[in-house]
């Protein structure tokens, strides 16, 4: 067999084959093989009949047809393996020649992940500073305070509702979702809703109803809905009073293991500090990864182009669904476009994520980043130590190989860039 490259615009691989008569003979005598157990020949159980027989009552297209989906199938897949090629999505294959005896001839035109030119990555990486983290003792405060209210007691009232209490509320708007309810809970004069919302509901009994105009402040669902006046009928289902613990060594010792409220607050601390340098790595390495991306050269194809806006409409549809509770119909009729429109603008995104995935792998490959096998399966025991068997049995085990490999992989990547300015 003989195959030859071509290299194409836009990361595009025309490869020619071209199989000699003796050769696609073997792929002929498969395809009737494969044939001869879906026809009924007389005399003959199924798949019986002699390959001769078999032959006679086959259209001539139709197992020409067998024999070339055959032969371009394990043809094209052995080069890709042998030629170690990373072809994205299906090829675009096209059969030049074919007959019963003689010489077969097909191309695949591919889309491969395209090259990558880096700028001086390394001056980049070194130019981009960590920032210094710390945590004050109003942040500890504040989440000293967050922790009280998880531990409060409600009282049910049935007198109006007053700011701090607990309320239950369910309100609609004919300007808003073509006047669908909806019930939310808040404490009452903290901010879960805008002022002047909130402001209307105190002194609601539980049980009431209200009708009251606000104009949206800048807390709107929408940006396009600030400045807006709107009209809301709310009811109050209930109201509680709530009664906080007093912060002191007993709160704390409720906290866990802490004897003193000196000690909660320590581990607070260092638990916020923790989170702070975390977050700090993070957009170092953000920071780092776009500035190179931007001086790298690279023609992205429109395939990968297009599969990454179906991953991020695919991540908006989950969004919407768990975060507004509303169907993605819905959804789209309040932005009042089409899904191919929505999708549509996510093209910066997707371009951007993919510069950032093309680039971080190129760099991989400069640094010679290696994963082994031995540091996948730790990292597997590690993330399903405390699985059940039931959920260890529904684990499709190749494709969390693959995806840990690849969390590695940017890792120790990441760690080198790291290491130029440490």
């Amino acid at each position: 067999m003989k195959a030859t490259q071509k290299k194409l615009p836009k990361s595009q691989i025309e490869i020619s084959f071209e199989l000699t008569a003796d050769e696609f003979k073997e792929h002929f005598e498969h395809a009737l093989e494969h044939l001869k157990h879906h026809v009924k020949v007389d005399g003959f159980r199924q798949g019986k009949a002699p390959a001769s027989m078999v032959q006679e009552k086959l259209r001539p297209e139709a197992l020409l047809m067998e024999a070339g989906d055959h032969a371009v199938s394990h043809v094209y897949h052995d080069y890709i393996a042998e030629n170690k090629l990373e072809p994205i999505g299906n090829p675009d294959v096209k059969i030049l020649k074919i007959a019963n005896g003689s010489e077969f001839a097909f191309t695949a035109i591919i889309t491969v992940l395209p090259d990558v030119e880096l700028p001086d990555y390394k001056e980049i990486a070194k130019a981009v500073k960590g920032q210094e983290v710390s945590v004050t003792d109003q942040e500890v405060q504040d989440a000293l305070n967050y922790l009280q209210k998880t531990r409060a007691k409600f009282t049910e009232k049935s007198e109006p509702a007053e700011n701090k209490d607990f309320v239950d509320i369910i309100y609609q708007s004919p300007d808003f979702e073509n006047g669908k309810e909806f019930q939310d809970k808040f404490i009452l004069g903290e901010g879960g809703f805008m002022k002047g919302f909130e402001d209307n509901v105190v002194g609601m009994k539980p049980g009431e109803e209200k009708e009251f105009k606000v104009v949206f402040d800048e807390k709107a669902p929408k940006k396009e809905l600030a400045g807006r006046e709107m009209q809301f009928k709310v009811k109050l289902v209930s109201a509680k009073k709530m009664e906080l613990p007093e912060i002191n060594d007993e709160f704390a010792k409720q906290m866990g293991a802490f004897d003193t409220l000196v000690a909660l607050k320590e581990n607070m601390k260092e638990g916020m500090t923790q989170e702070k340098k975390e977050a700090e790595k993070q957009r170092r390495r953000g920071e780092i990864l776009e500035k190179i991306a931007e001086k790298s050269k690279m023609e992205i194809p429109e395939a990968m182009i297009d599969y990454e806006k179906e991953n991020l409409m695919e991540d908006l549809k989950s969004r919407v669904a768990q975060g507004m509770k509303i169907s993605f119909e819905q959804y789209l009729a309040t932005t009042k476009q089409t899904e191919d429109q929505l999708k549509e603008t996510f093209q910066k995104e997707a371009e951007k994520r993919l510069q950032g995935y093309l680039v971080l792998r190129e760099l991989g490959k400069r640094e010679n980043i290696e994963v082994s096998d031995k540091e996948i399966d730790e990292e597997l025991q590690k993330a399903t130590q405390n699985y059940t068997k039931e959920q260890l049995v529904q684990i499709d085990i190749n494709q969390f190989k693959e995806y840990t490999k690849g969390v590695l992989y940017n890792e120790k990547t990441f760690q080198i860039l790291e290491s130029l300015s440490a």
